[in-house]
């Protein structure tokens, strides 16, 4: 049963906030926050600040002032603790150590090496459990995670900007002709926060001989992604500024080439099942999530494959008559807003645990 009510449902609130804190500088673990409850008022919280640190647990607890209330007390955290050795030691094993009494959980963990484990660690020692309380907007916070380890694949979230009269650019032949602005400053902030909330950003070899992209995190605070290209042919000259060594870069392609500082050429064979085997790739270096900021040409054979798990629109009024055509999806948006005349609007492709 949920302890103190309605206040049980704030308490997993502030879970989720604190756990945001993390975004960017987590993955592939997980976002975590935890609170340490006593007499209806948190005492200690804390959250997983980076990968390879203490998790939200055991920072939560140590937060306390006064350890003697700690018996009396309820933590509770959006995802289950975990219940091996990993990076740190198991936080299920700290919670018995410090005698929590009652422990109130999110939702499970899909990592089989913790999936119900903490649990049953936790109520062997005596400890009460609580699990799926705000289960959906856990679920939600932590989707690539989840994804990723129920699919062995990175989630994969398509992004592009396009004309009200669907062109997501004007007709180009060499990266010295100025795109076509399509973003205002505020959806321009918008997607380099999609990119600091992502762990690895791709796109086709087209896109960067004619943008010459960095793909950095800019105009938004948090680190840049991993960054991916997909160049079957080798085209992509050694000057640009994907290949200038300041972030790690995967590069796809048929061609051979030796690796760089930072930049790392795999040789994959394209064929139907290309962009499958590319992710698995990805997957296997723990990658846990993918922005596709590609062209037309990336971004539908992404969704011809049905390999995607959302995606983002940006539709601008501006009205260009010709151009390239913007990627089509034959769904509705499960959500929408107005930026400055600007729709934003989001799509899923994904099932749900929860």
């Amino acid at each position: 049963m949920l302890p103190s009510g309605g206040l049980g449902l704030l308490y997993m609130q502030r879970c989720l906030q604190l756990a945001q804190n993390g975004v960017g500088y987590v993955a592939p673990n997980p976002m975590v926050g935890a609170v340490v409850v006593h007499n209806d008022k948190i005492i200690g919280e804390g959250f997983h600040k980076r990968y390879g640190d203490a998790h939200a647990e055991p920072n939560a607890i140590n937060s306390v002032k006064d350890i003697s209330l700690l018996p009396e007390s309820t933590l509770y955290v959006n995802l289950e603790p975990c219940s091996h050795f990993g990076k740190t030691p198991p936080c299920a094993d700290f919670i018995i150590e410090h005698k929590i009494s009652q422990v109130v959980i999110g939702t499970l963990d899909p990592n089989p090496k913790v999936s119900g484990r903490g649990v049953e660690l936790m109520r062997k020692a005596g400890i009460e459990v609580v699990v799926g309380v705000m289960e959906k907007e856990c679920w939600e916070l932590n989707k690539r995670f989840f994804i990723f380890q129920e699919q062995k694949r990175p989630y994969v979230l398509l992004k592009w900007a396009q004309t009200n009269d669907g062109f997501i650019d004007k007709k180009r032949t060499h990266h010295t002709e100025q795109p076509l602005l399509i973003s205002n400053a505020i959806t321009k902030q918008l997607t380099h926060k999609m990119r600091a909330e992502n762990q690895s950003i791709l796109v086709g070899a087209n896109t960067v001989l004619l943008d010459n992209p960095s793909l950095t995190v800019r105009n938004w605070s948090g680190k840049s992604p991993i960054r991916i290209a997909i160049d079957r042919l080798g085209r992509i000259p050694s000057d640009f500024n994907m290949f200038d060594g300041s972030i790690p870069t995967l590069v796809f392609s048929e061609k051979f080439r030796e690796n760089e500082h930072n930049l790392e050429f795999i040789k994959v064979t394209y064929d139907e099942h290309v962009l499958k085997n590319i992710l698995k790739i990805v997957y296997e270096r723990g990658i846990n999530s993918v922005m596709v900021e590609g062209g037309a040409s990336i971004l539908n054979s992404f969704i011809e494959a049905g390999l995607w798990d959302e995606a983002n629109i940006e539709i601008s009024p501006v009205h260009i008559g010709d151009g390239v055509k913007a990627p089509t999806l034959n769904k509705l948006p499960f959500h929408s807003k107005k930026i400055e005349g600007h729709e934003w609007l989001s799509f899923e492709n994904r099932k749900k645990t929860v």
